[in-house]
């Protein structure tokens, strides 16, 4: 019982470090497939909570401000065109990125 339960555990780790493993590039930089699906996720939370201007869409000061993006995903906020980086990483699809079939993300 003791080995069947530490082999499920080895086995849970090994998962999650494989997830972990999966890299989604934009403008020269990496980053983790989960911090890009909590973009994601911000993204599309903050559109449904406040429809925006195309103006301020365009901008990605509020995106950078923001507490709750990715620690990982901040030096993109520094370069120049960063609310265009933010929109190609919103619309990579994690089922094609998960199994590495779409061509920014590596490491499968």
């Amino acid at each position: 019982m003791k080995a069947a339960l530490a082999t499920i555990a080895v086995l849970l780790l090994a998962l999650g470090w494989t997830s972990e493993a999966v890299q989604v590039e934009e403008n020269g930089l990496s980053f983790s497939l989960e911090a890009v699906k909590r973009l994601q996720e911000l993204m599309e939370s903050s559109v449904a909570a406040a429809p925006q201007s195309p103006r301020l869409r365009a901008s990605s000061a509020p995106l950078c401000a923001d507490p709750m993006l990715p620690q990982e995903l901040l030096p993109l906020c520094r370069f120049r065109g960063a609310s265009a980086s933010f929109a190609r990483l919103a619309v990579v699809p994690m089922d094609v990125c998960e199994i590495c079939a779409f061509a920014a993300c590596t490491g499968c």
